[in-house]
Order: C-alpha cells, then sequence, then structure tokens
C-alpha cells in the first residue's frame, strides 16, 4: 500500500490519487520529466539493468506516468539495454487514455546521434506507433537508410543531438508532456541546458555497491540546479519522490 510522507497525510494514495500527484502543469511548451530508480547506495542498476530495483508501488506510479505522458523519450543506449518491445501502456491505461483526449497509445522517441540501432530489433518490429528517431545531420547515412523504413527520422542539431532543437521538434508534433526513461547521458545532457522540469526518482531499499551508474552522468551544469520537494510516497520502505525545478 503506497502511503503518502509529504503532503504527511498517512492516507493510503491509489490511482486517481496518484494521475492528481503526478499530473502534468498546463503548458504551451515541452515539459519534461525524467522518471528513474536508484538503491539507497546510489546505484543505478542491479545486475547491469534498472528494472532489478524497484517493486510493486514503483511499477505503479511508472504505470501512471507512462499513462499521463504524450511521449515516451529514451536514449538508444537504454533501449540496447532494456529492449522495449511490444506496449508501453496496457489495455486499461489505452481506455483511460482514449477517454480523456490522448492518443491510445504515447509517442515513442529516440535520441541517437549515431543511429546505432538495429531496425530488425523487437523494439521496431513490434513497436505499436511508429517510433521517431531524434538524430544529427552527422549521422551515417546507411543507418539513417535502413532506420527510415522503421521509424521517422529527424535531425536536431548538424554534429550532435541539440537539446533544444530536440524539444523543438517535439513541441512542432504537439508533443508537449515528455516522460523521459532514460539512460543517464540523457538526464546529464538534459541538466546541462537546464531541461529538466521534474525529477521522479524512487530509491529502492537495497545496497547494491559496486561500480554502477549514477543516474545522470557527462559534464554538469555551470552551477547546480536547484529542485523544490513536491511529494514524498512510500511503500515496503521504499521512497518515490517528485522534486520540480526550484523557481
Amino acid at each position: 500500500m503506497i502511503t503518502s510522507l509529504v503532503p504527511a497525510t498517512g492516507a493510503a494514495v491509489d490511482d486517481d490519487a496518484l494521475h492528481r500527484i503526478y499530473a502534468y502543469p498546463a503548458t504551451d511548451r515541452p515539459y519534461v520529466r525524467f522518471n528513474f530508480v536508484a538503491a539507497a547506495d546510489g546505484a543505478a542498476t542491479s545486475g547491469g539493468f534498472s528494472a532489478g530495483l524497484g517493486n510493486d508501488g514503483d511499477q505503479r506510479i511508472f504505470a501512471v506516468l507512462r499513462r499521463l505522458a504524450d511521449v515516451v523519450l529514451v536514449g538508444a543506449g537504454t533501449i540496447r539495454a532494456e529492449g522495449y518491445g511490444g506496449d508501453l501502456v496496457d489495455g486499461d491505461a489505452r481506455s483511460w487514455r482514449r477517454a480523456h483526449g490522448l492518443a491510445a497509445h504515447p509517442a515513442v522517441a529516440v535520441i541517437s546521434g549515431s543511429l546505432g540501432l538495429d531496425p530488425e530489433s523487437d523494439f521496431f518490429r513490434k513497436a505499436p506507433v511508429r517510433p521517431l528517431v531524434l538524430t544529427s545531420a552527422a549521422a551515417p547515412a546507411d543507418r539513417r537508410a535502413g532506420l527510415e523504413r522503421v521509424a521517422d527520422v529527424v535531425d536536431c542539431g548538424a554534429d550532435t543531438v541539440d537539446t533544444r532543437a530536440l524539444l523543438a521538434e517535439l513541441g512542432r508534433r504537439g508533443l508537449l508532456r515528455v516522460l523521459c526513461e532514460g539512460g543517464p547521458a540523457v538526464l546529464g545532457g538534459f541538466t546541462r541546458f537546464g531541461a529538466v522540469d521534474e525529477l521522479c526518482l524512487s530509491i529502492s531499499p537495497l545496497l547494491v555497491g559496486g561500480d554502477g551508474p549514477r543516474i545522470a552522468v557527462g559534464t554538469g551544469p555551470e552551477h547546480p540546479v536547484g529542485l523544490a520537494l513536491s511529494s514524498l510516497l512510500t511503500e515496503d520502505s521504499a521512497l518515490y519522490t517528485l522534486y520540480r525545478r526550484a523557481g
């Protein structure tokens, strides 16, 4: 049973309450929410995968976040590591989305500067919607040709994928409620450009150890980005935080 610590009600939190807590604000530009899970010692993976860190409460929140989003955005490394083949939302979520004026399935977008993706992978073969691949003009032409058969491939920068150009493309497509599910390089890049509006971080009550990645890597911003705690939930000693960019 998920309960609320902030606000400190101690009351059980049902799915309707989760929808209210994680509702996107009204916006006229892409609003970027990141969702990550980490162990209590800061490890972002267990056995090489993030899935081993979550529990039932984390999965409930994960499903609600996808249900609310216009687009699920991921880095190519996350696709290669986690698969992402097939539907990202279930039948109940599709019905809920239709009833609330959303597309039955959220759009799916992948960031890949090198286009190092296999067009024959389950991600493309079983895609419930045609994926959007966000790349740069410098990406290899042969890889581009292969991916254009199975996805919309769009340049968002000359030599590398430019975060601002990427967000402009999502905005042009009307994909304003952005849920980014990784990986660490993507969070690091968006942080560097001041493009993170929210961080949903589940903290698993585990000590994993090792030298696994953090939830963000890469060159940081000139100054740390301040966050404000909007919500704190708990279940079975796990913590589910919702931070919004301060100010």
